[in-house]
């Protein structure tokens, strides 16, 4: 990735290292976001999970100014805010809407190709250079997707079956692993330095509380003193894990970022399976693997091109 031209490399390195906890957040969030959306309800859940992290936000950094929005690109403030609200959508929905724990893993492994998907948009709109071992890094990732939804049989139609037990959630999920590239990409170019993520968090909230409302409350919600630690976690963590990305693919180092990003499917399988109490068999570790080993290769085309 082109070096930064307007940070000094001090700079650029600390906001690497702030963007880099994003990491750690987001490796945290799925087990939780399961155990949120149960009781809660898949869209209430959500809506409750994504108010809280703006509540956070608010209270921590507080909310852009009528006249700092007027500064904003509108490429930032309305394309990337649809973006962002439409994958945090697609995420939560997919976590929630699993029929079981288990699938609650695999949806979360394929929200987390977006780190080469990041890369591949990147090269495709020639803001990166990579060598040719690029397409066999996104190869591996392919193939650790196929061992996931596979399990011990790599046979396409037995994958389609287990896509079509769900479709709605699978389809969800993968349109999650794509929207997130094209939002730090997008933000990279137009973000001029704002900061608007407890914004898009506060949109993200009031589309899922009118879908909630249209749904007529979604059966009710189940409280107790365990759920909402569980959601002032969640919100927390996703608060401030979007606040340190935000931050650092415009002041930092996005190769660098990708790069440690390309464990949070190691990091978040290992947190969730614990969490969750689900142990998920020998084909899903080895696709977790491939789809981390893959990434890397995926990273490293373009480290070597730089």
């Amino acid at each position: 990735m082109s070096s930064l031209q307007n940070n000094s490399p001090v700079a650029a390195g600390r906001a690497t290292a702030i963007g880099l906890l994003a990491v750690v957040c987001w490796s945290c969030t799925v087990g939780l976001m399961r155990s949120v959306a149960e009781p809660l309800g898949a869209v209430g859940g959500a809506a409750m999970l994504y108010t809280v992290s703006a509540l956070c936000v608010a209270a921590v950094r507080g909310l852009p100014r009528p006249s700092q929005w007027r500064a904003m690109h509108p490429a930032y403030f309305w394309g990337c805010g649809l973006l962002f609200a439409v994958y945090e959508i697609c995420l939560s929905l997919a976590i929630g809407l699993a029929q079981d724990r288990a699938q609650a893993l695999e949806l979360g492994l394929i929200n987390y190709l977006w780190p080469s998907l990041t890369i591949v948009l990147a090269v495709l709109l020639r803001q990166q250079h990579a060598r040719w071992w690029l397409w066999p890094g996104v190869l591996l990732c392919l193939w650790g997707l196929t061992r996931v939804l596979g399990g011990d049989s790599l046979q396409l139609r037995g994958m389609a079956d287990h896509m079509l037990s769900n479709p709605l959630a699978y389809g969800l999920a993968f349109g999650a692993a794509l929207l997130w590239p094209c939002y730090s990409l997008a933000a990279r170019r137009w973000g001029g330095g704002h900061n608007a993520v407890g914004l898009f968090l506060i949109w993200t909230a009031l589309a899922l509380w009118i879908k909630w409302l249209w749904l007529g409350g979604e059966g009710g919600m189940q409280w107790s003193g365990t759920v909402v630690l569980q959601l002032l976690a969640v919100g927390g963590l996703t608060a401030l894990g979007y606040s340190c990305w935000e931050h650092g693919i415009q002041h930092g180092h996005l190769a660098v970022m990708a790069a440690a990003s390309y464990f949070t499917p190691v990091f978040s399988a290992l947190l969730a399976s614990a969490w969750l109490q689900v142990q998920p068999g020998w084909g899903f570790w080895q696709g977790v693997v491939l789809v981390t080993v893959g990434s890397l290769v995926c990273w490293g085309a373009t480290r070597r091109a730089d």
